[in-house]
């Protein structure tokens, strides 16, 4: 489903990401967890090609993501992969002027050409999915952000994504708006969905997670089960990260 090979990015002088390797097969759910600045939002964005990267490379869904991807012909490549991984960020990214089915409904408009009538249809099966099935003539301002934020999420599904990628999905939030989101995101995992998860929601990550990534210095520094990684991990970076949380 997805396989990262000696990915590298840099900022200048800086190493971002150093040598990144890692699998992930279809219906796994990979929390990614460690200090800040690590590289782990990073990381996420080079897996659907919003950052780009430097050396290595990225198979993903089926296409194969390289360096300095430019040209018509990678563009192209580039929207089709985006039909097939769904991203979520911290910000909800909703659209104020339309509502909350028109923001669903948007995408698969314009970039699959669906009609109208099968494009409502979806939307509000996905509406109800995240528990917003009454408010689909809501604008973004009338809704709480843990609200829009289930919104985004029923948005990126509305492709039909065979991977869902979220970035901190709730740090913007408050406590009993996270848990309305961590739900739907549970509730993916327990279809099946692939999914990878940035997060500082240790709970979830323990709880839901087939395999947790500790990301420190652009590198994943430990990457196993919960039950390890969380528990019980093994290596000084993840033991130190943990140790931090814990105090």
């Amino acid at each position: 489903m997805i396989s990262v090979r000696t990915l590298s990015k840099r900022h200048g002088d800086r190493k971002v990401l150093v040598g990144v390797n890692a699998e992930v097969t279809k219906g796994e759910t990979i929390a990614i967890v460690g200090p800040s600045g690590g590289g782990k939002s990073t990381l996420l964005r080079c897996l659907n090609y919003l950052e780009t990267f430097d050396e290595g490379a990225v198979d993903i869904c089926g296409f194969e993501l390289r360096p300095r991807m430019t040209g018509a012909e990678a563009r192209k490549k580039l929207r089709a992969m985006r039909t097939r991984v769904g991203m979520v960020f911290q910000q909800f990214n909703l659209f104020p002027h339309l509502s909350a089915i028109e923001n669903i409904m948007l995408a698969p408009r314009v970039v699959r050409q669906v009609p109208a009538g099968d494009g409502a249809k979806r939307a509000l099966e996905l509406l109800a999915l995240v528990g917003l099935g009454d408010r689909g003539a809501s604008f973004p301002h009338e809704l709480s952000g843990g609200q829009q934020q289930r919104v985004a999420i029923a948005r990126a599904l509305a492709q039909d994504p065979e991977v869902m990628l979220f970035d901190e999905p709730t740090s913007a939030l408050d406590p009993e708006m996270r848990d309305e989101v961590m739900r739907v995101i549970r509730d993916l995992a327990v279809k099946g969905m692939t999914m990878l998860v940035v997060t500082h929601e240790m709970q979830f990550a323990h709880d839901i997670a087939s395999r947790v990534w500790v990301i420190d210095k652009g590198t994943i520094a430990e990457d196993g089960p919960p039950s390890q990684v969380v528990d019980n991990p093994q290596t000084a970076i993840a033991k130190e990260f943990f140790g931090r949380l814990r105090r």
